[in-house]
């Protein structure tokens, strides 16, 4: 599978070619997808990109003035719903980056010997528990052509990010996880 030129999880093809071509922003993106519309905590690394007038960077995150980098994180609009503790969660995510991986997030996926490997990676993560990692091995698998042996037995099996194609499957996802919460109600 080739890498795709995109990732249409946001309205802004800009942002969906920025999550494609940087792991760093995905990697973001998907920390930020917590109790906030998806399209828009994907949104949130370009807008973040914008605001800073670079790259983003995971040593210069980490590093970065916590103050200052949470007032990139308020917006208007903010970056997140809880733009506050979402700076200090993505400023620790790139601290690991930077301790762990050599400042390179593509790093957590391209030198995972297996499916669990990365899951473990993934769950060692400041704001990712199993949901949320298990959702982005499928966005890596079923997005990004990331395919370390197993890695499908350890991607979400249930709709998710890692299933959008369009933009327009973002309405449809949204359905889907209103259902399902549903049905766990009754």
């Amino acid at each position: 599978m080739d890498k795709p030129e995109q990732l249409h999880f946001t309205e802004s093809e800009e942002a969906n070619r920025y999550l494609a071509s940087d792991g760093l922003a995905v990697l973001i993106g998907m920390l930020l997808d917590q109790q906030f519309p998806m399209e828009r905590a994907f949104y949130g690394p370009q807008l973040l990109r914008e605001r800073l007038g670079e790259d983003l960077d995971a040593d210069r995150l980490a590093s970065w003035d916590p103050d200052d980098l949470a007032s990139h994180f308020q917006g208007p609009p903010a970056v997140h719903r809880y733009w506050g503790s979402m700076a200090k969660r993505t400023q620790a995510l790139c601290q690991v980056v930077v301790d762990e991986y050599d400042g390179k997030a593509e790093n957590i996926w391209e030198t995972a010997e297996s499916g669990a490997d990365l899951l473990k990676r993934l769950k060692a993560l400041p704001g990712f528990g199993d949901a949320k990692s298990r959702v982005f091995v499928g966005v890596l698998g079923k997005r990004l052509g990331v395919q370390p042996e197993g890695w499908d037995e350890k991607a979400a099996d249930w709709p998710s990010i890692a299933d959008v194609a369009g933009f327009e499957d973002v309405a449809t996802l949204r359905e889907q996880k209103r259902a399902m919460k549903a049905a766990k109600k009754n």
